[in-house]
């Protein structure tokens, strides 16, 4: 392969619970599996190829699932990757179950998420997660009951850190009465920032904040809309600038977009080297509120 021009180091570091430092620019193992985020992709060979080209990019942060497939983008990273580089996170979650192409059920039984657990430590090939996240609060289980299970297995030594994704600031409070929280992962980009709030509480308690769906779409994206605009002023692309203003939007942001494609995956990469200044950022904040 040709020598990468981009670096995910450029996009600065981030310390996850005090003691794993990653590039804030990471990648996300969703779209390495089939259609609806169900079964085998349709080129395994490439979606390896993503992988390990995204750790000689510098990306020390994958994000997974064990219900991306289910099973396979988990499987898949242990196939690229393993045995893993010594400063690579990988990250994964449990607490969906799956019954078909874009088809998600949350599911927070104490045995069912102590089996996600388990059964991620096997496919992933390691004693211990580093960052276990419960994928959704399921409504029908006291979060207290689904987090105990999670915290017995931390102290157990199978789960390094704990986090939570698309939750509120009650519900991340009512978390950390269980156990320590380091990261959320919400729906968050620059069309969509409905989560601002739990952004700012990440940022009061130094948690981690990873953005799921980090390009915006709609009118911010078509041509000759915000986006596109100043992404031709600044020799860009639209998924670039999308991608630096998470990472400009503040200091504890972690965005891993993701790719099946090598090429896409440099093209993500180069965001973490478009840089805007403070005013240039204002005023496509601005443009963008107009359109949404």
């Amino acid at each position: 392969m040709p020598t990468l021009t981009h670096n995910a180091a450029d996009s600065g570091t981030f310390t996850l619970g005090g003691d794993l430092k990653i590039h804030r620019l990471g990648y996300g193992a969703m779209r390495i599996t089939g259609d609806g985020i169900w079964g085998e992709p349709k080129d395994a060979a490439e979606s390896k190829r993503v992988l390990q080209r995204a750790v000689d990019a510098g990306v020390t942060f994958i994000d997974t699932a064990d219900a991306y497939g289910p099973e396979v983008s988990e499987r898949l990273i242990a196939e690229a990757l393993h045995p893993y580089p010594q400063n690579l996170v990988i990250a994964t979650k449990g607490g969906l179950t799956r019954y078909g192409p874009n088809k998600w059920e949350p599911l927070g039984r104490p045995e069912y998420l102590r089996q996600c657990v388990e059964m991620s430590l096997r496919r992933l090939k390691v004693e211990r997660i580093d960052l276990w996240q419960l994928h959704r609060i399921d409504p029908k289980v006291p979060v207290e009951e689904s987090l105990g299970v999670i915290k017995d297995m931390q102290q157990q030594g199978k789960i390094r850190h704990v986090g939570l994704s698309e939750v509120k600031p009650h519900e991340i409070d009512q978390a950390r009465k269980v156990t320590d929280i380091v990261s959320v992962q919400n729906l968050f980009n620059l069309g969509d920032q409905k989560h601002a709030d739990t952004l700012e509480y990440c940022e009061k308690n130094h948690l981690g904040f990873i953005p799921w769906f980090p390009v915006a779409a709609g009118k911010l994206t078509k041509e000759g809309g915000p986006l596109d605009a100043a992404a031709k002023r600044h020799n860009a692309t639209i998924t670039q600038l999308a991608l630096a203003w998470l990472l400009h939007r503040s200091p504890v942001m972690l965005p891993i977009p993701g790719t099946s494609s090598v090429k896409h995956l440099e093209e993500n990469i180069g965001a973490a080297s478009v840089k805007l200044s403070d005013q240039e950022w204002k005023s496509l904040e601005e443009e963008a509120a107009k359109a949404v």
